[in-house]
């Protein structure tokens, strides 16, 4: 597949800057060429002098490397010393500051994988028993959930047909687990934000449906104790 390339630079201009900033996957073009990982994570790795000491991020449908290449994937991601934090079904620790609190130790946990679409990277059968696997593997602690789809039911609203896409069994369990926020992505029109029993559900996607720079990163000010939230 080929898709129009992503311009960093028209995200660089809409970043304020903060202590973490989280990439919910799509940032390669075809999915196979190093160079896109290569230009991403140089890209992600120079964030760090807009302030930006924790970059994580996963992979998504079209990152077809991480996947079917993870080794050379993993090197490439490795080769930038600026700490980086690549999840794929694991978690990260961090100290997190807020004005209100001293610092909170807070778990973030990644994975790329969602219901089968075309025939691109991380897919698994919509309701089948791979992805409730990969759904059982989020630790009960994770404060901040990072998967590449969006939960069924949550800013996951397609325009063809007005239908919701998301993932029902990825559903389930984030209504078991209530993590603090819950980040994705995939679905393009689904872009926004839903607070919803505990849960704040963000749509970060930055793309629209034509793969066109529409929609502007999203940035917050989040309390970890308190979970309250403030756009920004």
């Amino acid at each position: 597949h080929s898709f129009p390339k992503r311009r960093s630079s028209d995200l660089s201009k809409d970043l304020p800057g903060g202590d973490l900033i989280i990439h919910a996957g799509d940032f390669m073009n075809s999915g196979y060429d190093p160079i896109d990982i290569a230009r991403f994570t140089n890209w992600y790795s120079s964030l760090l002098t807009m302030d930006y000491k924790h970059r994580v991020f996963i992979a998504g449908n079209h990152d077809g490397m991480f996947e079917n290449k993870p080794e050379l994937a993993k090197q490439l991601v490795d080769a930038y010393s600026g700490g980086l934090i690549y999840l794929q079904d694991s978690s990260h620790y961090l100290d997190y500051s807020h004005k209100n609190h001293n610092d909170t130790e807070i778990t973030i946990y990644g994975s790329p994988w969602q219901p089968a679409f075309y025939d691109w990277a991380f897919n698994l059968p919509r309701n089948g028993w791979e992805l409730e696997l990969k759904w059982k593997d989020i630790p009960n602690d994770t404060d901040i959930l990072v998967t590449h789809g969006p939960p069924f039911g949550h800013c996951d609203v397609t325009p063809y047909g007005n239908l919701n896409v998301g993932c029902e069994l990825l559903r389930a369990r984030v209504d078991e687990l209530k993590p603090k926020i819950h980040v994705f992505g995939h679905v393009h029109s689904g872009y926004g934000y839903k607070f919803y029993k505990g849960t704040h559900f963000i749509n970060a996607a930055v793309l629209n449906e034509k793969y066109k720079y529409a929609n502007k990163p999203v940035t917050i000010d989040w309390d970890p104790e308190t979970n309250e939230l403030e756009f920004i």
